[in-house]
């Protein structure tokens, strides 16, 4: 996981205080039950993240010819295997930035 226990901690403190904050939600649950249930969603995520980035890893490992990870080809195959791995779990991938920036 790529941030801490702490870091998720405070981040979901930041997500609830802006729910709190907008007139457009509206608490069913008393404030804390929301942001254990941010934690529990943020740590979920990151895991899946995790998951997928040592599936992407292995399947660049796994090619014929080796590919060493700071070259361009092994930042191409990541980022395609990558969102293969995102579109496979039913997750959209975002646009890439530097593609946008290419046109």
């Amino acid at each position: 996981m790529r941030l801490t226990r702490e870091k998720v901690v405070r981040l979901s403190h930041q997500i609830t205080d802006v729910l709190v904050s907008s007139d457009d939600v509206e608490f069913v649950e008393d404030r804390d039950t929301i942001r254990q249930q941010i934690v529990q969603i943020l740590t979920a995520l990151l895991k899946d993240e995790e998951m997928i980035e040592l599936e992407v890893r292995k399947r660049i490992t796994s090619q014929k010819k080796e590919i060493l990870e700071d070259s361009e080809e092994w930042s191409v195959l990541y980022r395609k295997y990558y969102a293969d791995e995102l579109r496979r779990m039913g997750i959209a991938a975002a646009p890439d930035d530097r593609r946008e920036r290419r046109s």
